[in-house]
């Protein structure tokens, strides 16, 4: 496994806004010492019936910003997200800051690229995004620092990012009662996400964790922070020392019976753009919708 530089004694100041069209949680990270903050996994409202673009959601986290005159240096991504679409060009347009994903986006657009049969002006190489990180990457927060874990399985794209004492896990775990996440898109893998967790589960006991999505299972309210120790001994699908072929076999199944998300189409053209809507050949924004393709089989 690679070394990572863990720093226990950094603590981000952290706060949550949660979105309940899509039960996706974004994260305002500041650094206490200074004005510096990042913002991670973003939301741009849609109606998809309609057609309609808002941004509700992004303006609640562009507020809380301006109103705490703080300096926006980071818009990060953990994957390419299937279940809602991200706004950080609209923020970024609005404060500035780099827009960060993993490297494998590469993979992802090169996949779904051929899925919604985008032609050869749509780049693969992840250059709709301001930087790309690597198993292991670094990076700062003003003073605090930060790096990012691969975690494929879930998507081949997907990382944890990890600064001080917190880390955000994207769609790698669920809060302990809701497990983990699906694994049936194409390019995911059961087995890597089990070996990916085990990753992020090394980590020490006391790291935060912060999740990407709540559910409320059995009818709990929402929440989306936790503990590794916590994940490790009670997380239902991962925790109290289930085996790799355990997981494998309850994961492959459980996504069998899944229906896909009502929004996976137009993420995925968007999330795969950095948060740009495709357009027509004459400019227009125009959404794909592929018959098939979306789903491993």
């Amino acid at each position: 496994m690679h070394s990572y530089p863990v720093d226990m004694t950094q603590k981000p100041l952290i706060k949550g806004f949660f979105d309940e069209g899509t039960n996706t949680i974004s994260y305002v990270v500041k650094d206490p010492a200074t004005s510096a903050c990042a913002v991670y996994d973003t939301v741009m409202d849609i109606d998809y019936a309609a057609g309609e673009i808002t941004y509700d959601h992004a303006d609640a986290i562009i507020t809380y910003i301006r109103e705490k005159n703080l300096n926006l240096e980071w818009i990060i991504e953990t994957h390419v997200h299937a279940d809602h679409l991200s706004a950080a060009p609209y923020i970024q347009q609005q404060l500035g800051g780099k827009m960060g994903i993993g490297d494998k986006i590469t993979v992802i657009q090169d996949t779904f690229g051929k899925i919604f049969n985008e032609g050869t002006e749509f780049e693969r190489d992840g250059s709709q995004f301001d930087a790309l990180f690597a198993d292991g990457d670094t990076y700062t927060i003003g003073d605090l620092n930060a790096f990012a874990i691969a975690t494929p399985g879930h998507t081949p794209a997907c990382m944890v990012h990890v600064v001080g004492d917190a880390a955000f896990v994207g769609d790698t775990l669920f809060m302990p009662d809701g497990g983990s996440a699906r694994c049936d898109f194409p390019g995911g893998s059961a087995a890597e996400l089990y070996d990916s967790i085990q990753t992020v589960l090394s980590l020490p006991d006391e790291m935060r964790l912060f999740m990407c999505h709540d559910y409320g299972p059995n009818g709990r309210d929402i929440a989306w922070e936790t503990t590794v120790g916590e994940e490790r001994k009670n997380n239902i699908h991962v925790g109290s020392g289930k085996t790799k072929a355990d997981f494998v076999k309850m994961r492959t199944e459980r996504d069998a019976t899944l229906s896909m998300p009502k929004l996976i189409i137009p993420s995925l053209q968007v999330n795969m753009r950095a948060g740009n809507v495709p357009a027509d050949k004459d400019g227009n924004p125009m959404l794909k919708v592929p018959i098939k393709g979306l789903k491993n089989t």
